[in-house]
């Protein structure tokens, strides 16, 4: 039986995350994941697709602490709730969110770091997040994510694509929540829905990627892969995929080596070449 092999964080969208072995699940996916964010003056979210440097902000969590680390510069340690009294709103892609403000510290941390004006907010505690009703049901909710609370990726996937890009990515690259060992690759294109210690995943489309998996995270620096090969095997209606968007029916927790069961297939999302 497949297993879950990792699970990753991300408390800020689109900077570094981090592993752990055991994590809550609330109602909004992995406790903490994306729940903060940096906007630029406009108050639109940015990512790394804009400034790629933002893979070098390391993440972590520690008691009741968010702390965030970056080369060259003192830690900046936040408490894991706002304490500001403002509330904004805040743009992702095309969903306005309610957000609270960080404060002037944080801000000018990573403004100076990424060497633009940005501030970092926190989604307020009142603010619920619709999923795309296309993929969801008027449940689901997630936080900054792109649009789904979590993102399912094989180790044989991967593995599947080092061989044919003659490299060997990590697979922090691909930015998963939830990495499953134990099956063949690519085998999560055809799991509808699953389940991880009685909570139930459904995988309602496969996931397009962006430029950010050609920025190798401990430099910030482009290349043409894996895009390039993913272009040659795995495009669909003019775009790549890899790995699976899922949603999840109710709150929990998750654990490292435990099994993960399949309760539906279907036919591959995107199709088999």
């Amino acid at each position: 039986m497949p297993t879950l092999s990792r699970i990753y964080v991300y408390p800020v969208k689109s900077l570094s995350g981090f592993q752990v072995t055991q994590w809550p699940v609330d109602e909004k996916g992995l406790l903490y994941d994306r729940k903060w964010m940096l906007i630029d003056r406009d108050r639109q979210f940015l990512s790394q697709r804009r400034l790629p440097q933002m893979a070098l902000v390391k993440t972590r969590i520690d008691a009741d602490r968010l702390i965030l680390s970056a080369p060259g510069r003192k830690d900046l340690i936040l408490p894991l709730t706002a304490s500001s009294s403002e509330t904004i709103e805040v743009t992702v892609w095309h969903d306005q969110c309610g957000a609270e403000t960080c404060g002037a510290e944080a801000d000018a941390w990573l403004s100076e770091f990424l060497q633009t004006d940005c501030r970092l907010v926190y989604q307020a505690a009142g603010d619920r997040r619709q999923v795309d009703l296309n993929y969801a049901t008027v449940a689901d909710q997630t936080a900054f994510s792109d649009g789904f609370p979590f993102l399912l990726v094989s180790e044989g996937s991967l593995t599947a694509l080092n061989q044919a890009m003659q490299l060997d990515y990590d697979m922090v690259r691909f930015r998963p929540n939830l990495v499953v060992s134990g099956c063949d690759s690519y085998a999560e294109d055809r799991w509808r829905r699953v389940s991880i210690n009685g909570i139930g995943f459904r995988l309602p489309k496969p996931c397009s990627r962006c430029p950010v998996p050609t920025i190798d995270p401990e430099t910030a620096i482009s290349g043409k892969e894996p895009l390039a090969t993913l272009s040659r095997l795995r495009k669909w209606q003019n775009k790549v995929y890899f790995g699976q968007n899922a949603l999840h029916d109710k709150s929990g927790s998750l654990a490292v080596g435990q099994s993960v069961q399949i309760d539906e297939i279907g036919e591959p999302q995107p199709p088999l070449p």
